[in-house]
């Protein structure tokens, strides 16, 4: 294999959701994340493709949504991202309790895992999500115009939990081709991985549940996990190091704020490679970021067209 520099973790995680506003108001009002990108679905152009994070929408920071109103809710189960984790400074949690219990977010008690504190919460459709109380979120800047004081607020991802049948095959992957370290494990179920060379979104567990059935991504599911790359040419490597371990790789698909790659990984779970550049302000100042919709330019000429089509946000 070629001698690709490893993954240094996470660029973003897109989601399915139902209804447009309501995501944008739990995301934006709720969590106190940032509007970052008003577009639409590439492969789906009356659809949008919303985008939070933080200020400029750093890589590690970014979660994304199709909102798609009449799909079919999702199943959990085995062969799929189970659970999305950001990162918050480790004495928030009482403060985040609070906050739940204010907006009627279903929530469940801390637990701790790894020697770190985890409160497990869920979002208007089901997705799972987790905030994860971490000593490294003071290395990262939060968003200082968010709703949600600067003390507590999210950094960006901890990291992703996959639910798989079993964990090796996956394992090897994380290991041998993209990078990842080996931490530890809990109860022989839990499998912990970790990426180097970034703050954010550095953590892959993976959790075996054999007994559960085979999941289907749906509404209140991950749709896919990306990850990140530091450029164009960087990625070509990673995709030639993926086929040659025998994975079915995409060709680059331009998504104007990053260029991709997507391949499906033996259990199921939908992977991307994404670069760093451009970015999001490539066709918006920082302080206008998801003020107007954007469209690439092959889809500008029914602008017009797309707009009847996409509901009030």
């Amino acid at each position: 294999m070629s001698q690709a520099k490893n993954i240094p973790g996470i660029h973003h995680v897109t989601a399915i959701a139902t209804d447009p506003q309501q995501n944008f108001q739990f995301y934006t009002e709720v969590l106190g994340l940032r509007f970052v990108k008003r577009t639409v679905n590439f492969d789906d152009k009356y659809t949008y493709h919303l985008y939070y994070g933080d200020e400029v929408g750093h890589p590690g920071t970014v979660l994304t949504f199709f909102p798609w109103p009449n799909a079919m809710p999702g199943q959990r189960g085995f062969g799929t991202a189970d659970t999305t984790a950001f990162l918050v400074p480790p004495d928030s949690l009482d403060y985040w309790i609070n906050r739940l219990d204010t907006n009627d977010v279903d929530y469940s008690e801390p637990t701790r895992r790894f020697d770190e504190q985890v409160l497990g919460f869920t979002d208007p459709d089901g997705l799972r999500l987790e905030l994860v109380g971490h000593r490294g979120a003071t290395t990262s800047e939060p968003w200082h115009e968010s709703p949600v004081p600067a003390d507590h607020a999210i950094r960006g991802f901890y990291g992703v939990t996959l639910a798989l049948e079993g964990y090796e095959q996956t394992a090897d992957l994380l290991e041998n081709t993209m990078g990842y370290e080996y931490v530890g494990d809990e109860n022989g179920q839990r499998f912990r991985y970790q990426s180097t060379g970034a703050d954010l979104g550095t953590v892959i567990d993976l959790h075996c549940v054999p007994n559960l059935q085979p999941g289907r991504v749906g509404t209140g599911m991950v749709h896919h996990i990306a990850y990140r790359t530091a450029d164009d040419d960087e990625q070509l490597e990673w995709r030639e190091d993926l086929i040659e371990r025998g994975l079915n790789v995409t060709p680059v698909i331009d998504r104007q704020y990053f260029h991709s790659i997507y391949y499906r990984i033996p259990a199921g779970v939908l992977f991307e490679i994404a670069t760093d550049p451009p970015g999001f302000t490539k066709d918006e100042p920082v302080e206008e970021l998801g003020s107007t919709l954007k469209l690439p330019p092959w889809f500008e000429p029914e602008r017009e067209a797309i707009k009847a089509r996409l509901p009030e946000l």
